[in-house]
Order: structure tokens, then sequence, then C-alpha cells
């Protein structure tokens, strides 16, 4: 490899788009949930989030970054954040927020037991869920700057040189919908006149404050756009551009190629883009070089993936970077995204073998490989020859290493046929089958699979962790909460029950710790949803089942009823979706191998006597590729895997699956094609929208469209689920609805939970009734 110099021999700057907001400890989730429960002052709240941002700006320029972000701090959204600096409060917040600001933002993500919050979805193909803005014709934009320029001061202070970052005016209004009571089909882009100015002013406001630069974020133009959007977008920049009262301006694109936008964001008014050159957006080098490049212009290069957690090919980058050098003005060195994506850092994990956790690369390792790349972009890689010969050595244990090969695992994947991916009797006779066997009433009643985690459930696995109980004692505490669960659920009336999944620490490492290939770690903490965090399991290696995961408990509920128990599985789409998943190998491949360890695994359950089993889906959609023109092959192995889960159980076996938060029109043909009997989704906050969606492209199945938003502490009222329930029927036949709420129950509390699955249960009484 030769080495490179940047042009004039400016210094290459090294940045990120954004960092993990939660802290070492997850202080952040810690300190909000204490406001929330009264425990903690706002003040003290403020507090803490100040020293998180101070730690990581601290924590990003000691590692070498010399460009930190500012603004991408946030206690729950930052597409929440830019509702209230743009003014989009919806009126039903408005006096909360007026009141206290910081009591009406948490209404707006939360609601309130009168006031439902915003709706939630995914983050385009991400499980990071946002805050939609609700907007319509008459919707009245206001600059509120306050929270951009104190986080801008905050750093400058500390002395760093900072960029706010703030999500771009056209991606802002193409996540947006409708508010509540406007017409479906207005077009929030239609208010991009009224909400330049907004943007213009808060650009100015952090001009005045010190901004030598501003990045704007528009992801959503690395989706297909329409001509009339792309013209939307050229005249937002001209705009945004042709102001004299602003910092430089960076527009950011990342997760897939920038395609038909790219041009229009070339000739733009603005000093600067930030594109993706990971294998995720393979195609922005040669569609760079076909525009001439970015003459005159800064070009922020996200060489060092932002979303998975294998450490870079430092060769391969640097290669990239030189070619990028012919290409703009200035190149930088960034992460192809906010690395809100990823843990915090790999060196805590001490359970994971010290050679496997070199290949990891965590927020920490990354910004030291952003710096890395930039330093040898800058000085020629004779400076940088110690960390490229240790990144060869850990690139080639990793591709030599038995764990990511099993001979036996690739047999059976490779002797897979279209027979086992097909139930043996189609959906209508199946269905009669399970009618007469499983005799449920019309509107038939149940949950989606988890019940509240309560603080004694923790306490138990930390103690058997700890070695202050044996097995036999956490298992006999197990045993006592699903006698407990069954008991309610008998009580309320609920039809077809689950055991309430106490044994589980979440719906993907659960499985992840119980199957080969995978890797579990302590302390990988991701944000999900405001204060919900996750741990994904590392997909390391080949995967199959030792033994069985669930019957042990599933069969133990099932004896203490007569009512049927469902078996409850992740599928192997959410278990690709919510892991760091392998990246050496097709994706197609790693979901067939967890397909067939989760095939045995219902065997194992329906042998031993349960007659539902639910396999959850929810990453189905949110996994769908960003281009349209990529849709076929996804979903082509993604429906083949959940078939092949599914596909050796009996006729008279009714197999559920289940997803939630995120748009569901555009892959109806896909959940067909999945071949479930029963589909449960999110439907509560979007209103029924769902039940409409699939009646208008004929889907021909069981669905039961959430009524319930269990992501809300408030308790829906019976008025409340008979309204939804009334709207479901307008679209589904009764005797295809069943009745459940939005999703599992895990994070709720006791007393809610009862008192919205009594309601849940009356409401569907009285349904019933009327539809009798």
């Amino acid at each position: 490899m030769t080495s490179t110099t940047p042009a004039a021999g400016r210094p290459t700057v090294a940045t990120v788009y954004g960092y993990p907001r939660q802290g070492q400890n997850r202080e952040l989730k810690k300190s909000v949930e204490g406001y929330w429960k009264g425990r903690t002052a706002a003040d003290a709240l403020r507090d803490t989030a100040r020293e998180l941002r101070r730690t990581n700006w601290r924590q990003l320029a000691d590692a070498g970054i010399t460009e930190v972000p500012t603004g991408d701090f946030s206690y729950y959204d930052h597409v929440l954040d830019t509702s209230v600096m743009v003014g989009a409060v919806p009126e039903r917040h408005r006096a909360a927020v007026e009141a206290d600001p910081l009591d009406g933002y948490f209404a707006m993500a939360r609601g309130t037991q009168d006031v439902a919050p915003l709706e939630m979805t995914k983050w385009f193909d991400t499980n990071y869920h946002y805050l939609v803005p609700e907007l319509g014709p008459d919707t009245v934009f206001t600059a509120d700057s306050t929270k951009q320029v104190a986080e801008l001061t905050e750093a400058l202070r500390l002395g760093h040189t900072a960029r706010p970052v703030l999500v771009g005016p056209v991606t802002y209004l193409l996540l947006a919908k409708p508010a509540p009571g406007v017409a479906a089909d207005f077009d929030p882009l239609a208010l991009l006149d009224r909400l330049l100015p907004v943007y213009a002013q808060v650009l100015a406001d952090l001009r005045a404050a010190g901004a030598e630069w501003a990045q704007l974020d528009e992801p959503a133009l690395v989706q297909d756009r329409t001509p009339a959007e792309l013209n939307a977008t050229a005249r937002a920049y001209r705009a945004l551009g042709g102001s004299t009262d602003r910092p430089k301006l960076l527009v950011a694109s990342y997760f897939d190629r920038l395609g038909e936008a790219l041009p229009v964001l070339a000739k733009a008014p603005v000093e600067g883009l930030a594109l993706d050159f990971t294998e995720a957006a393979a195609g922005n080098l040669d569609d760079l070089a076909a525009v001439g490049g970015l003459p005159g212009k800064r070009l922020v290069a996200g060489v060092v993936g932002g979303r998975n957690i294998w450490i870079n090919d430092y060769e391969k980058s640097l290669s990239t970077l030189g070619t990028l050098l012919g290409l703009a003005d200035r190149v930088d060195v960034a992460a192809s995204c906010s690395l809100l994506h990823v843990p915090l850092d790999a060196t805590a994990e001490r359970d994971i073998d010290p050679q496997v956790r070199r290949w990891l690369a965590f927020a920490r390792q990354k910004t030291a490989e952003v710096a890395t790349l930039a330093r040898g972009l800058a000085r020629g890689t004779d400076a940088i020859a110690a960390e490229l010969a240790a990144n060869r050595a850990d690139l080639a244990s990793r591709a030599g290493s038995a764990l990511t090969h099993d001979p036996a695992v690739r047999a059976r994947t490779a002797a897979v046929t279209d027979v086992d991916g097909r139930r043996a009797q189609p959906y209508a006779r199946r269905a009669a089958a399970q009618r007469a066997h499983l005799g449920l009433p019309l509107l038939p009643t149940t949950t989606i699979g988890s019940f509240p985690q309560t603080i004694e459930l923790r306490t138990a696995r930390a103690d058997l962790r700890a070695g202050r109980i044996d097995t036999a004692g956490y298992e006999d505490r197990i045993e006592a909460e699903i006698r407990e669960v069954l008991a309610f659920q008998e009580k309320a009336g609920i039809d077809v029950l689950v055991h309430g999944e106490p044994e589980r620490n979440d719906m993907v490492q659960y499985f992840a710790e119980q199957l080969t290939g995978y890797l579990a770690t302590q302390h990988g903490w991701v944000q999900s949803y405001g204060t919900r965090y996750v741990r994904p399991p590392v997909l390391a290696g080949d995967i199959s089942r030792p033994d069985p995961m669930t019957v042990r408990w599933t069969t133990y509920a099932q004896s203490q009823t007569s009512k049927p128990v469902k078996g409850m599985l992740t599928g192997p789409v959410t278990m690709l979706a919510w892991s760091f998943v392998r990246d050496d190998q097709p994706l197609g491949d790693t979901a067939r191998q967890v397909a067939l360890a989760l095939r045995d695994e219902v065997g194992d359950l329906e042998a031993a006597g349960t007659s539902v089993i639910q396999v959850d889906e929810p990453a189905l959609r949110e996994t769908l590729p960003l281009r349209a023109a990529d849709h076929a092959a996804y979903l082509a192995w993604a429906t083949e895997s959940f078939r092949l889960t599914t596909g050796g159980v009996r006729p008279d076996t009714q197999i559920h699956t289940h997803m939630c938060y995120a748009e569901f029109g555009d892959i109806v043909a896909a959940i067909e094609d999945l071949d479930a009997d029963v589909i449960s989704l999110e439907a509560a906050r979007s209103h029924m929208q769902v039940a409409g969606e699939l009646a208008g492209a004929g889907y021909p199945r069981e669905v039961g469209p959430g009524v319930w938003d269990i992501h809300s502490p408030r308790i829906p009222s019976v008025a409340e689920v008979t309204a939804l329930l009334r709207k479901g029927l307008g679209a589904i036949p009764a005797e295809r609805l069943w009745v459940n709420p939005d999703c599992g129950l895990k994070t709720r509390g006791w007393p809610e939970t009862k008192a919205s699955l009594e309601n849940l249960v009356e409401a569907a009484r009285q349904v019933r009734g009327e539809t009798a």
C-alpha cells in the first residue's frame, strides 16, 4: 500500500455523528426513570445529563476525535427533540408543555392516563425507535434553539471543536405523519416552505453561539425518492445554503447509498457532504465519481461501520479513502452513522475470550479506528504500521477460527429442500382443524408472551449467577411465578394463556445463550427506545441447538391449566436483526442455520403437547432493505427461514407470529408468505391502521391487531378498547379477529397490567356479545 497525503497538508479531521447516550452504567436510564417515579429532582436529572455529555466529549477527544458532535444527546429521542426545536407540539400536549417543558416532553413520549403519546416506530432499518411527528395543514412552526445552543456552548467552553447535529428538514417531514383528524392523504412535505425559515433561525442561533459547521442529517434520502421529493430537497438546500447568517453546512446520509439524491446535494450550495462508504452503502463511491466528485466541498467519509461491532479492515478502508482524495476538496474520516447503535466499550466484556474480543469494536474502539485511519490518511501508512499489522492478525484470527465454521451445521443447511419449508396442508384446512382442536370463542383473547419482570425475578437471576441460590431454588421461584401468572389469566378470563417468560432476560439473548455460535455480552447495552436498553448478543459463528430451550417451562405451565398455553419462540429474522450478526457470509445463510435450530425446538414443543406455538418476528419489517430493488431478495430468505422454522408441525397445531412498531402496508404479501395461522401486530398508537392495510390487501388469515399500547403507562379504558375493536371489525371479520395487547408486558408493572388486561377481556366480552 502506498502512503497518501491530504491536499495542502491540512490535518485530516476525525469525527463521529453521535455517541451512546446512556453512560457506562446506564446512568441516564436510572436518572430518567428516577425522575418519572419522583425520586430524582429535575435539576439532578439535568446534572446527570450534563456530566454524561462532558464524559462523552472527553472520551471522544482522548481517542483522537478532533471534531465532536453536539445536540445528539437526548433524554428520550432525537426526533422528538427536533419536534420541540421546531415547535411541532401536538395540540393535546400543548398545555402540559407550557406548564412544564420537561414533563410535557415526557408526556409526548409516554402519554399520560388522559392523553395518548406520539406514535412510535423504527428508525429506518435499525432497532432504534423514534417518536413520529404529527403534522397537519394548520401546523405552525416556531424555532426553539435552546437545547442545541446550550449543548454547543457546553462543548466549546470545555475547549472542544464542536459540530451541532440536527435531523434535516426533509427527513423530518418525510418521517412525519398526518395528525389525528387530518386527512390520511395529507403530505407533511407540503409544509417544507413553512419549516425552512425555522431551520434558518436555528442555524443562525448556532452561528451566533460559535458554530463553524452544522450537520443536517438526511438519511431519508437514501430511500427511493420521487422527483417531487428530490425537487423539494434541492429547494430546501438552496434556501438554507443561500443564507449568509449560518455555519458551514454538512449534509449527512447513512445506512445505504444516496443514489438519485447525490447529484442534487452535490450541486446544492452547502459546504460538505457526509456519505456512508461501508458495504451497506455499496455504490456511493462509484456514484460520487460519476457526478464528478465534490470539487470545492468537504467530504466526510464514513468508512468505519457504525451499526455492527466487528473490527474495521484498515487496508480496505485506507484504499477507499485514498480513492476519495481525488474526488473532493478535503476528505475527513468518520463512522458511517451515529454510534448510538453500538454498545460503549468492548474491553468491559471480560467473559469473552480475549482473542475473540479483539474481533469486536464497540463505540470506544470505533472512535480509535476512526482516529487511526485519519492519521494514516494524513501521515501515510508508515505512521500506523503497528496498528495495520495488529489489524491483519486479528482479521486472520477470525477468518480461521473453529467458532465460525462447523461442518455439521453447514452440511445440514445445505441439505434443506423446499418441502422442509411448507406446511402439509393449506391454511383453510388447518384453520378448521385448529378450531375443532382448541375450541376457542369468537374474538379470543391472549397476550403476546411476557408478563412483568419484577425486581424479585431479576434478583433471583442475579442470586443464581452469584451462587447465593442453587438451581433448584431458582426453579422453585420461576415455577411460583408461572403459577401466579396463570392464575391471574384464568381469573381475568383470557382464552389462550402464556407462562409469562419469567426465566427470560431478553427475547433474543435468552435463546442466544443456549445456541452454539453466539456470544453474550455483560455490558453491551444499546438504546432501543427511551429508557429501554437491550444487550444484543453477538452472532459470531455457525448456529446449532444442543438442547431444548423452552420445553421445560412451557410444559410445566400447561400442566397447571386446562386452557391452551402458547409456546413462545423468537424467530430467525429477529434473532439476526436484534443481534450483532456476522458479516462474513450472506445473511440468508445465517438465517437458515438459526431456523433449523428453532425447528428442532418447535418439534420438541409439539411433541410435548403444546398446541399453540408463537414464533415472534417483530424485526421482519424493520430489516427490510431501504431500497425497493433489494426487497425481493431479502423477503425471499426471510420468509423462507420462518417457514423452515414452523413447516414441520401438524395441521391442528396453531402457529402464531407477532410484529410491532413498524409500517406493514408494503410487506403484506410477505406476511402472507410466512404461512402463519395467526398474526398479532401493533395497532393502538396507529389507530388500527394495520387492520385496514391487511384487509385492503386481502389478507386471509387470523389477525390480532393490538388494542392496548403497552409502551405507555396509561391504562386503556373498556370504552377505548371496544372502540378499537369495533374499528378492527370494520376491516376484519369477527371469526378471524383476535384481541391482544400491542406487545409483551415485560416492562409494565403488575397493577397496570392487571387493570388493562381486565379491561381488554371485558371489552372483548362486550363486542363479542354485539357481534353474536
